[in-house]
This record gives C-alpha cells, sequence and structure tokens, in this order.
C-alpha cells in the first residue's frame, strides 16, 4: 500500500493533507508514504519533519500510489500523473462540476469527496466541514478585530471608559458557534441568528443573545441532516426587516450561511451596508459561493459606504497549520477504515456507509447518485 501527498497547486491553498503525525500512523498501518517536495512548507511542515516521520520525499508524486491525498480536487494536468485505479481523496467541491468528476472517472480513480462525509456519531472525527469550520469562525473574529480599529472588550480607564463592541453572527453553524465563543471570549456583546430553532439554546448556552422571528415555519426549518431548509420568500422579508433594525447598532457583522450545492443566500443588503455606524465591519465566510453580503468582493476588503466588508477567500488556509493538522486527522480516521489491520492492506468494505456517502467515481464512472449523468441516474 503506497500512498502519496501531493502538493498543492492552487496559488491560494496553503494547506496540506497529512502531518508528520499522521505519517507515522500510516507506517503502522503498513503504508509507505512519499510526500511531494515542499508539501508542507506553507503549513509550517518541512520537508525535513515528514522524512524523520517515516515518509519519502520526492519530486513528483503519485505514478506508482495505490492512494492519493490531497487537499482540493485534483486539476486536469495532475490526473494525468495518475495510475489508472488509483484512490484519490480530497475536497472535491462536487457541486456544479460536472467536467471535472467525469475527468477522474475516465482517468478511472476510485474519487472520495470528504466533505460528503454523513453527519452521524462514528464519522465526527472524519468530518472536514466542520474541522475547518471551527477554524474559520474563530479567524473571522479575528480578521473581523483587526479591520475594526477599535477595542473589543469593555475597558474602564483613567481616561475614560471604551465600550464593548458589538458583535453579530448571522448563521449558527459550526462556524457561527466558534465566531460567538471567540467573540465572547474577546468581551465582545455579542448576538446571533439563524433559521433553525435547535440554535438558540447553543447560542444562549455560550452567552449570547438569540435573534429570529420565531414562528411557525422557523420551527421546521431544519432537514434531518441538520442544515438549514430554504426559507419562504415571507419569512426572509419578516427576518430581514428584523435584523436590517439590528444591523444598524453592530460594530462587526459576520456572516456564515451555506446551503448546500447552492449559491450563498443573500442575507444582508446595500441598504443595511449602508445604515451601518462608520467604522463597522462585515466578514463574509461565504464569499466563495457568491457571498452573504450585497457589495462583497471575493479576496477583498473592500469600502462600502461607512463599513469594510471582509472577503477573504480560503479561511480555513488562513490558519494553514492547524487547518492541516485537523485535515490530516480527518483523513487518517477515514483511511483507517478501509486498512485490514492484520494483513496491513487496503480491504475497502463498498458496503460501507461513509463509502457510499463520499465515493463520487469508480470503474470509469461517476457512482455518487447525486452527481450522476441524468441519463445514468
Amino acid at each position: 500500500m503506497r500512498i502519496a501527498v501531493a502538493r498543492e497547486t492552487e496559488a491560494n491553498e496553503p494547506r496540506v493533507a497529512a502531518s508528520p503525525e499522521t505519517v507515522k500512523k500510516f507506517k503502522a498501518l503498513g503504508a509507505e508514504v512519499v510526500v511531494a517536495r515542499g508539501a508542507g512548507v506553507a503549513s509550517g511542515f518541512p520537508d525535513s519533519e515528514f522524512e524523520a516521520a517515516g515518509a519519502t520525499i520526492a519530486d513528483t508524486i503519485g505514478g506508482d500510489a495505490d492512494m492519493i491525498l490531497k487537499v482540493r480536487r485534483p486539476s486536469a494536468a495532475e490526473i494525468t500523473s495518475y495510475k489508472k485505479g488509483a484512490i484519490v481523496i480530497a475536497i472535491m467541491d462536487p457541486y456544479g462540476n460536472d467536467a471535472a468528476l467525469k475527468a477522474m472517472a475516465d482517468a478511472g480513480l476510485t474519487s472520495f469527496a470528504m466533505e460528503l462525509m454523513p453527519r452521524i456519531t462514528r464519522a465526527q472525527s472524519m468530518d472536514v466541514l466542520s474541522s475547518q469550520a471551527n477554524l474559520a469562525g474563530y479567524r473571522a473574529v479575528i480578521d473581523g478585530a483587526e479591520t475594526y480599529g477599535r477595542a473589543m472588550p469593555m475597558m474602564m480607564t483613567a481616561a475614560g471608559t471604551v465600550p464593548a463592541a458589538k458583535v453579530f453572527v448571522m448563521g449558527v453553524g459550526v462556524a457561527g458557534l466558534q465566531a460567538i465563543a471567540t467573540a465572547r471570549r474577546l468581551g465582545a456583546v455579542v448576538t446571533a441568528t439563524d433559521v433553525r430553532p435547535a440554535t438558540k439554546e447553543q447560542v444562549e448556552s455560550l452567552g449570547a443573545k438569540f435573534l429570529a422571528v420565531e414562528d411557525e415555519e422557523f420551527k421546521n426549518a431544519q432537514t434531518a441532516g441538520g442544515y438549514a431548509k430554504e426559507m419562504s420568500k415571507e419569512y426572509q422579508a419578516k427576518q430581514a426587516a428584523l435584523v436590517a433594525d439590528h444591523i444598524k447598532k453592530q460594530d462587526i457583522v459576520i456572516t456564515t450561511a451555506l446551503i448546500p450545492g447552492r449559491p450563498a443566500p443573500k442575507l444582508v443588503s446595500a441598504e443595511m451596508v449602508a445604515s451601518m455606524k462608520p467604522g463597522s465591519v462585515i466578514v463574509d465566510l461565504a464569499v466563495e459561493r457568491g457571498g452573504n453580503v450585497e457589495g462583497a468582493v471575493a479576496g477583498q476588503v473592500v469600502q462600502v459606504g461607512p463599513a469594510k466588508i471582509v472577503g477573504y477567500l480560503n479561511v480555513p488556509g488562513r490558519l494553514a497549520a492547524s487547518a492541516s493538522a485537523l485535515y490530516a486527522k480527518n483523513l487518517l480516521t477515514f483511511i483507517d477504515t478501509m486498512v485490514d489491520k492484520k494483513e496491513k492492506k487496503l480491504a475497502i468494505n463498498w458496503d460501507d456507509e461513509l463509502i457510499k456517502a463520499t465515493m463520487l467515481t469508480r470503474d470509469g464512472a461517476v457512482v455518487h447518485p447525486n452527481f450522476m449523468p441524468k441519463t445514468a441516474a
């Protein structure tokens, strides 16, 4: 069993799919591990640390690897260097990328999308969406505080009192909860909103106040998988009116709302932005999916009227060392389910619910029911 750890080719991707710690664990499973030269440098893992953990460093990887580990889906150029039948595991971003999935299928690759991991107890330690969103929520507050230019906690000094910053978190998933906790630790006064009723208790348990139109639709606004449902136009209008009034008084707004497979919902209108206080800040964590905030620009911090809108790309990658370590552990835990410990070789159970939920391509075809070509489906 030969596992290859690729160097990411995207300019805005400093993360790596393995750490020295996970290399040691792969070796214990009987794997031979090869790491692309320089793959971990941007994440604080030099080649020497991978070598010390038992990996081989190589300029080119993949040609004879049974399994290739990546952060992002491999490019067309990368795929040509992989052998037919190789297993590729990454964050595949499959929605709307049919041509890329077909390319992997045509190359004979068996590919797995880590972000499709089911949200069940057994798979918690493999949940890349949670591990990366957790860091994104933390970083959003740090970026917001940096851009804000004022103190976050209330400070009583001989020269006068500095009021606590008011932080409003929109969307209380993993990222939102971490944003609330971080803002509270920094001394801010925090409010939060979400369309899922179950989040109210979570918000209040962190010491923040919950804001929502709590009508009948609100009480049924969560899917079986724990994601937010898309709300009716009527509800969106009522919630928007409540939020619009609240946003006027906020110093920092953090938006985190995403719906799998769809553009990010627009939560903050241009009128809301214009109503904010001078010097206020909005951090849009959904900017890569079209953004929650009108006026957000992907990859930039822009001044829009009285507010600055922060639209950094790949926010988990802004904490590359921590993000890589957690992602690498997610991969290790998943791969551990594919290995026969006695024989020390790959032994995938194709009927395992984790395999079925995450496998995109196999035997020359796209096999995931959500992404199969219409005729095949």
